[in-house]
Order: structure tokens, then C-alpha cells, then sequence
């Protein structure tokens, strides 16, 4: 499976992760959250950009409690919680999240 972005062909798993998250890009997302069925908004962005500095930091994708957590803490608890992190991505906000934002497949996730 792959994605064509800009006339290059992107490689990700049976699942739609990419295979290199080096090559993650804006571009990519947009492709991969269409692909979703989802209409990103800034609040898609929003968790998007942090599971990214999440990454960056731990070097993991975090699985759905601990995601819920980590926005809870930085954005509030109106974000921070199961109803509005599954409106925006109804299939798991870890799971789909990730994928979106060109990261591997959260632990715990099957």
C-alpha cells in the first residue's frame, strides 16, 4: 500500500502508517486524513501537532489513556477527554490520530 503526494509515492503498512515517518509531510497528512473520511479542522490539527512533539520527545506514539491525559494537561479538560478526542477521530483518537500525523501505530492497539 502507498500514497501519491505530489507526484511521489509515499510506502506505508497494510494498515496506512507510513513506513518512514521521515517522509511525513503536511501534504501526506491531508492525503491520509482524506483517505480517513475526515474534514480536518484546527482542532484535528491541534492534536495532530501535539502527538508530533509527543513523538519527538518520547520517541513512542501513546496509546488512547495516556493521550487523553497529556491534552487534558495541556489544552484543558474540555478537550481532554474520550467524547471529544472520539468526535474528531471516530475510529480511536490514538489509533487514527497517529496514523494521520505519520507515526507508527500506538502500543496497546490491535
Amino acid at each position: 500500500m502507498s500514497y501519491e503526494v505530489n507526484g511521489k509515492t509515499i510506502e506505508c503498512d497494510e494498515e496506512g502508517y507510513l513506513e518512514d515517518i521521515g517522509e511525513w509531510s503536511l501534504d501526506v497528512a491531508k492525503i491520509i486524513a482524506k483517505d480517513e473520511n475526515l474534514d480536518m479542522t484546527d482542532e484535528h490539527w491541534e492534536v495532530i501537532d501535539y502527538l508530533r512533539e509527543y513523538y519527538d520527545e518520547y520517541q513512542i506514539a501513546p496509546a488512547v489513556r495516556v493521550l487523553v491525559k497529556a491534552i487534558k494537561k495541556k489544552f484543558g479538560p474540555e478537550k481532554g477527554n474520550n467524547k471529544y478526542l472520539y468526535e474528531l477521530f471516530p475510529y480511536g483518537p490514538a489509533k487514527q490520530a497517529c496514523k494521520i500525523a505519520g507515526l507508527p501505530k500506538p502500543t496497546g492497539c490491535v
